[in-house]
């Protein structure tokens, strides 16, 4: 007999509701949740694909230990005997920052992993963190927190209301959104055209995105900031402005006027590859549309000019007077675990950065990282008299940057020479497998699962939570678990500490920084749950939907949401996006920075660069996450996706074949050509996390088709100056025949 379980899943932003049917401990189903209040049973192949990475025999299900050179399967007491006896005298030798961090874009998708490892970075006390937010979406944070007080305060397409919208680099018919959770993109832009909407996508490729919209504007690689300003321009230009609302909350129109004024269209269409007549026409049709929204994403944020870009999308809005409107670009108001949402409402800190910098290249820290391209030099630089901090040990908690970031050749050799590594990862792969010690996770199938971001991006407000559909195994601890553990190692507490009391030592210091004298009821009302699910009902209760602890007695609680997240139920359904400024606003003046001084600064940089022979770009597959799900059967079968893009006319020109070699400033590789007329000629473009073919790496499947690894021809040096991000597309390089 068949059981169903209620599962968010966890493998990409569109955060889907799923049923997955069992028997006994096989998955023998798994199918998009009907009733579920957010993706209402839509469902793509990474969903199905939760069978087989739960399946998966190279899924690390017991820790690894390093013994010359091999790993051996170990005890967790026996690894983290490895752990204490390795990495406590290398930091008590030479200080905190000696110890790196590196976390993965998997982090995000457990509430065990995102919202205890600020623990660990607070144990750790180093100033060496990184994460995979400086490989595609940090300018898109760093540009909100200017203009809105928080990093997380990023405006979101209102897509089931909306009359227009503008795309830049985006695919959400690929990705189901991107810091925009929106699952099913492709049926709510189907309503959106059928209601008499316009989609206009603007991207170097004929996208996924772009082949379903009214229109595709082909762009120059690197040039949105010219296309971008040459709008904006034509606004204040044109008399075409309109703050609407808004007007009384804004700082800063006339100087963001005065930055705009070298822009016209007529001097960057050459530069963008956008005719003048063609960028006045948008300004014109944004503004003129009822309702209408800009969005941009991974493909201006990975350029030199990312934040210029992520801030012109949004000055857009704000200047056709559809920022914070029905139909326009609005904010979330999520459940839980929003600084947006707590705090004095209308003003508050807003966003520093700069409070230190990289030790070797002098990069500034942004939301407490450093930019992920400067951990190889902060490995090999040694220590001076004035530079102190070489990273001599690095823990990684599910993070592949070997294959995800620039350069990452550089990047292997250098984790090779660490004095100790430990990863928190599921599997050996081509980071994972320098690691001295490896500490596997859960299968998501054996995890509860809360979303502590997406909510604060999502297209509309929800509260959703799923239990484990499985029992992990006897002794495996949970992952928030294995995280408390190590916060205990490295405060000296030692091996034997009880992890429970780790976790109520943990909430009681959380609950007594807003709760003051009535810390001991709040911590009393929350005894019914422990770990993560205390958190959940901590946040749920005095977020701006909860009960406040009694003084708002029908709000929520978590055993509202757990009650109603079922097969049957989906989650409870919070509504749609409303208006939230000024209440949103987290800035020391409690008004909009329409024109941050730094970015204008970084736009007065902007200008066109001469073109080179190619140029290249990335892409998104629906079948791929990244670097970590190339070894799923289900997604790994059907045609090679890891190929070289390039348009039929180059393709003859240079006499390509099967395949094509490609040459940058950094590095070469050869990759196999695919020819597509979806291409713009003197573009080509290579997915994104391949090259699975090194040594020591132990994935079965991903290794029979390993691809080629992009970033190898990405230098790490490259980077937008403001936020820190990676420049990942836009490179120029050479093709020849092999």
């Amino acid at each position: 007999m068949s059981d169903s379980h209620y599962r968010i899943c966890p493998l990409c932003e569109a955060c889907c509701g799923l049923e997955v049917k069992t028997e006994g401990t096989r998955v023998i189903a798994i199918r998009g949740a009907t009733n579920d209040v957010f993706s209402r049973g839509y469902l793509c192949p990474k969903g199905v694909s939760l069978k087989d990475l739960h399946e998966d025999p190279d899924r690390l299900r017991t820790p690894l230990i390093k013994r010359g050179g091999v790993f051996v399967e170990a005890s967790w007491d026996e690894a983290f005997a490895e752990i204490e006896r390795r990495l406590l005298p290398l930091r008590a030798q030479h200080g905190a920052d000696a110890v790196g961090l590196s976390i993965g874009n998997p982090a995000a998708h457990k509430v065990s992993l995102l919202a205890y490892t600020p623990r660990l970075v607070r144990s750790l006390g180093t100033r060496n963190v990184f994460s995979a937010s400086t490989l595609d979406q940090m300018p898109k944070q760093l540009s909100a927190g200017l203009m809105f007080g928080h990093w997380l305060s990023i405006p979101l397409p209102d897509i089931e209301r909306c009359d227009y919208l503008l795309m830049l680099g985006a695919n959400p018919m690929v990705s189901n959104g991107s810091l925009w959770t929106v699952p099913d993109y492709r049926g709510k832009a189907k309503a959106m055209r059928a209601r008499g909407g316009r989609i206009v996508v603007v991207d170097p490729r004929r996208s996924e995105t772009a082949a379903s919209a009214d229109e595709h504007l082909p762009v120059r690689p690197g040039g949105d900031a010219l296309l971008l300003a040459g709008i904006a321009h034509t606004m204040f230009d044109e008399g075409l402005v309109k703050l609407g609302r808004l007007a009384d909350h804004i700082n800063g129109v006339d100087e963001a006027r005065a930055a705009l004024l070298p822009f016209a269209p007529e001097v960057t269409a050459a530069g963008c590859g956008v005719p003048a007549a063609t960028q006045r026409r948008l300004a014109r049709e944004l503004t003129a549309a009822p309702r209408a929204a800009v969005y941009g994403r991974i493909g201006t944020c990975t350029t030199r000019f990312g934040t210029v870009n992520s801030w012109l999308v949004d000055l857009i809005n704000v200047l056709t007077g559809n920022l914070d409107r029905e139909g326009g670009a609005m904010f979330a108001k999520a459940a839980a675990f929003a600084a947006n949402t707590q705090g004095r409402p209308g003003s508050g800190k807003g966003v520093t950065t700069g409070r230190r910098h990289s030790r070797v290249s002098g990069a500034p820290e942004v939301f407490g990282e450093l930019p992920i391209t400067v951990l190889a030099e902060e490995i090999t630089t040694p220590d001076s008299p004035d530079q102190q901090g070489q990273v001599r040990a690095l823990i990684t908690i599910a993070s592949n940057p070997v294959l995800s970031a620039p350069n990452g050749p550089r990047l292997a050799q250098a984790l090779a020479g660490l004095d100790f590594m430990l990863s928190l990862d599921i599997y050996v792969n081509e980071t994972t497998r320098h690691a001295d010690v490896i500490l596997p996770g859960l299968s998501p199938l054996e995890d509860l699962h809360f979303d502590v971001a997406f909510p604060q991006l999502s297209y509309r407000n929800h509260a959703r939570f799923s239990g484990p559909v499985f029992d992990a195994a006897p002794g495996t601890p949970q992952e928030w678990q294995t995280i408390l553990r190590l916060c205990a190692l490295l405060e000296g507490r030692g091996l034997g500490v009880d992890v429970q009391q780790l976790d109520d030592e943990a909430i009681a210091s959380d609950v007594r920084r807003f709760a003051g004298d009535n810390a001991p009821a709040v911590l009393a009302a929350l005894q019914p749950w422990r770990g993560p699910e205390r958190l959940i009902d901590l946040q749920l209760r005095v977020g701006p939907y909860g009960d406040q602890f009694g003084r708002q007695p029908d709000g929520l609680k978590f055993a509202q949401v757990k009650a109603a997240s079922t097969v049957d139920g989906g989650g409870i359904d919070l509504g749609a996006l409303t208006p939230r400024i000024p209440e949103l606003l987290r800035t020391p003046s409690g008004r909009i920075e329409l024109a941050p001084p730094a970015i204008l600064a970084d736009l007065a940089q902007v200008k066109a660069d001469p073109a080179p022979a190619f140029s290249l770009i990335g892409r998104r597959d629906t079948r791929s996450g990244n670097s970590w799900m190339h070894n799923l059967p289900v997604l790994a079968k059907g045609p090679e996706r890891c190929t070289l893009l390039v348009h039929p006319a180059d393709a003859d020109r240079l006499g390509l074949a099967e395949f094509a070699k490609v040459k940058s400033a950094v590095g070469e590789l050869v990759a196999r050509v695919e020819r597509s007329a979806d291409m713009s000629p003197g573009v080509v473009s290579l997915p994104h996390g391949w090259g699975h073919d090194l040594d020591g790496v132990q994935l079965a499947v991903a290794r029979e088709r390993p691809g080629v690894n992009m970033n190898a021809l990405l230098d790490d040096a490259a980077r937008d100056p403001l936020s820190g991000n990676a420049v990942l597309s836009g490179i120029a390089v050479e093709i020849t025949v092999p």
